[in-house]
């Protein structure tokens, strides 16, 4: 296996495990919506790990009313952030198979 194929699953699994965060990132944002869904033990074990990249978003970004729009904001950073990567792996990855 050369450094290509090895930089290639390194990159391949840290876009998973960003997916990973998003996907259970959506699913704490919905048990808001249950109640008592967040004080349950996996709330609190999703809270443990969502909140710590919500607290800065929701310091900055004031409720609206009722709406919380951090957590909109957070989620629009987290996708920013994974594309930039990707696109960030591919270019690496292009210039080792020059």
């Amino acid at each position: 296996m050369g450094l290509v194929d090895g930089l290639s699953i390194v990159f391949n699994f840290i876009m998973i495990l960003l997916q990973v965060y998003y996907y259970g990132m959506i699913v704490y944002f919905f048990m808001s919506w249950i109640p008592n869904a967040q004080s349950s033990k996996f709330g609190r074990f999703l809270q443990s790990i969502y909140e710590p990249f919500l607290a800065p978003f929701r310091k900055i970004i004031p409720p609206i009313g009722m709406i919380d729009i951090s957590s909109l904001v957070a989620i629009f950073v987290l996708i920013f952030f994974q594309r930039g990567l990707g696109a960030i792996f591919n270019l690496i990855l292009q210039q080792l198979l020059k």
